[in-house]
């Protein structure tokens, strides 16, 4: 009779939305920043959309390269300990059998059932039963830097085309309070989102979002209506 585990955790999510989130959030707060700022001290409607979209591009190229550098690095460090234990599997398999061994019975098992499991897993896989119990690498959470890259990209874009939106609707007068209003809204409802599908409270997430956010926008309202003012 097989089993099938249909388990489903919160921690499962983790990795990809943090990444989602992170990206949106910051889209949404930069931009919305970039327009309020610039639309503070005075400038033209055309001028803040032309300020919205090249903000938007680099920010996207950004959040690319940057992560794309990080789980790069990673990546490395995962190839070349792989290579390591690789060589050392072909040059030392008894002192490997017994390493994987040492780890389980440090999670419980009693020695002999710890080496009769390491043993039957290296049979199988040893490479494998290494990377996963040994240096905590598996082929789900492995690094991938280009699918990295490419979804901070687009999750940044996502959020980034909000406030542009705003501020290309809203009145000419009025361009700041509603890319203000309209940012603070998405970021109250991407904060409860990541929380909510994250277990945790949906209330106390859309306002830790919402409240860095208010802060990042009115901080640069106030650099922008000083530099116009200046200006």
């Amino acid at each position: 009779m097989s089993f099938i585990h249909r388990e489903s955790h919160k921690s499962d999510r983790i990795g990809w939305l943090r990444a989602a989130v992170l990206g949106a959030n910051d889209g949404t707060i930069s931009i919305a920043s970039l327009v309020i700022g610039v639309a503070a001290a005075g400038t033209s409607r055309d001028s803040i959309l032309l300020t919205g979209v090249a903000g938007l591009v680099a920010g996207a190229m950004s959040m690319a390269a940057g992560e794309y550098v990080s789980v790069q690095s990673q990546a490395d460090t995962e190839e070349a300990d792989i290579a390591r234990e690789k060589r050392e599997l072909e040059e030392d398999p008894e002192h490997e059998l017994e390493e994987l061994t040492l780890i389980y019975v440090g999670r419980g098992l009693e020695q002999p059932l710890a080496r009769q499991v390491a043993a039957s897993l290296m049979s199988k896989d040893a490479l494998g039963a290494h990377a996963r119990d040994e240096l905590g690498i598996t082929e789900t959470l492995r690094a991938r830097p280009i699918q990295a890259a490419f979804s901070s990209a687009i999750s940044f874009l996502a959020g980034a085309v909000i406030p542009i939106t705003a501020a290309l609707l809203a009145p000419s007068t009025l361009v700041a309070e509603v890319t203000s209003a309209t940012a603070l809204m998405t970021l109250v409802i991407l904060g409860g989102t990541a929380a909510y599908a994250g277990g945790a409270s949906l209330v106390k997430g859309a306002i830790r979002v919402a409240f860095w956010g208010a802060l990042a926008m009115g901080l640069t309202a106030g650099v922008g209506r000083f530099f116009g003012a200046v200006v």
